[in-house]
């Protein structure tokens, strides 16, 4: 557009569009505004353009970010800042433009929020490490969204970009204040928000030069991987562990950082009997345990070998989805309502946690054909007094319509 010349930032028009439809692709909810993005999307044209005003002009400033508490899978509340809708729109775009710069800086076993990297790629190269590998050390950041330093963050930023209004930006939203649950405002001297969008790419950056490039440089012979914050480091001997433990807890102090010292442990992945008096045998990664299993080789036979499988915390979060299903909750529906209602959960389930050891995964499912029959001992009289007349009923329907349920599709059945 010909106005962008007479604006002191250059920001093209067809970036905020762009930017837009990557926020509405990801949904969300509102902001300290209450605007929410149907809302926004009645004078759609007019607010994307007034956000490509202020950009352009350096009149824009980032509204506070509404804090909100989600349940954290092992018990206990994440805190999650949510920006209003211009603000993600806005961020989107400086995140799209550092993405290109920073793509390809950043280190090869750095699997988190990077395009054409999964957390399957990350727990497939962890389970390949973990047969050459004795020992892990599985490490946990404090806090770590919280207790990032500006300071070295836009150092970090900086060592990247010069861009005048990427800086300026990235700085005004380090900076915006949070509202909490009482409507109170709280000034941030340090961290970025989780659920701002712009804070995964900012939070890689700090930690490639927090971890990534300091085992890099120091150890380069000792493999990790990181997602995110969730990092996992490979050791050959248990006092190597101990030597890489002590270290990283200097590092991490150096940047602002503190490593849990209850929940960073030393875990051994021997898979022979040696193991057995270890205080630490398994530890979970990115919703799967880490730990000795059962395995059979091509011929048939059984071996024991060192493998992911669904965690509990997952499979307890699991069973919370299902009893939250609505039409499992009430008798007025049928199979076909509760079947809409979970399928795509089911799926969700087998994509995320099915990669892996899914023998496992399919026993716990397992769960969701008991509460069929409760359901079922529920709504129809002839069927409550007998819980195997209830079973034999939903192996029939099972039998005759497998396709109604994903994972009786999938083999899970009654």
């Amino acid at each position: 557009m010909s106005q962008t010349k007479q604006k002191p930032f250059e920001i093209r028009f067809d970036r905020i569009v762009l930017a837009y439809k990557t926020v509405k692709a990801n949904k969300g909810s509102h902001g300290v505004d209450d605007v929410s993005l149907e809302a926004y999307e009645e004078d759609l044209q007019d607010n994307l353009y007034k956000l490509w005003n202020r950009m352009s002009s350096g009149s824009y400033f980032p509204q506070a970010v509404r804090q909100v508490e989600i349940d954290k899978k092992g018990g206990g509340k994440r805190p999650l800042g949510i920006p209003s809708v211009s603000d993600r729109i806005a961020q989107a775009v400086v995140k799209r433009e550092l993405e290109i710069i920073l793509e390809p800086v950043f280190h090869e076993d750095s699997f988190g929020y990077r395009p054409h990297r999964s957390a399957a790629d990350a727990l497939g190269k962890a389970r390949e490490r973990c047969w050459k590998f004795k020992w892990v050390l599985d490490m946990d950041i404090k806090s770590f969204f919280e207790d990032i330093s500006h300071d070295l963050l836009m150092k970090a930023v900086r060592k990247h970009t010069n861009c005048k209004w990427h800086l300026l930006y990235i700085e005004r939203w380090l900076k915006a204040p949070v509202q909490q649950s009482d409507g109170s405002l709280r000034e941030k001297v340090k961290g970025t928000p989780q659920g701002a969008v712009i804070s995964p790419i900012l939070a890689n950056l700090f930690l490639h030069y927090c971890f990534d490039e300091w085992m890099r440089r120091k150890v380069s012979h000792i493999p990790f991987e990181r997602y995110a914050d969730d990092c996992v480091v490979h050791c050959q001997t248990e006092k190597q562990a101990r030597w890489v433990r002590r270290q990283l807890e200097a590092r991490f102090q150096q940047c602002g950082l503190t490593l849990h010292p209850v929940k960073t442990k030393i875990v051994d992945c021997r898979q022979g009997k040696e193991s057995r008096d270890s205080e630490h045998q398994e530890f979970d990664f990115l919703g799967y345990t880490f730990r000795k299993r059962k395995a059979k080789t091509k011929t048939g036979d059984y071996f024991t070998s060192y493998l992911p499988a669904v965690s509990k915390k997952s499979i307890k979060a699991i069973q919370e989805k299902i009893k939250e299903c609505e039409p499992l909750v009430k008798t007025s529906g049928n199979l076909r309502d509760i079947a809409k209602e979970l399928n795509p959960k089911i799926r969700g389930w087998f994509n995320s946690y099915g990669r892996f050891y899914p023998t496992e995964l399919k026993l716990q499912l397992q769960y969701i054909n008991r509460r069929l029959m409760l359901w079922a001992r529920r709504k129809f009289k002839r069927l409550r007094g007998n819980r195997w007349h209830a079973k034999g009923w939903l192996r029939t329907i099972a039998t005759q319509n497998r396709a109604l349920f994903e994972h009786w599709i999938q083999g899970v059945t009654p």
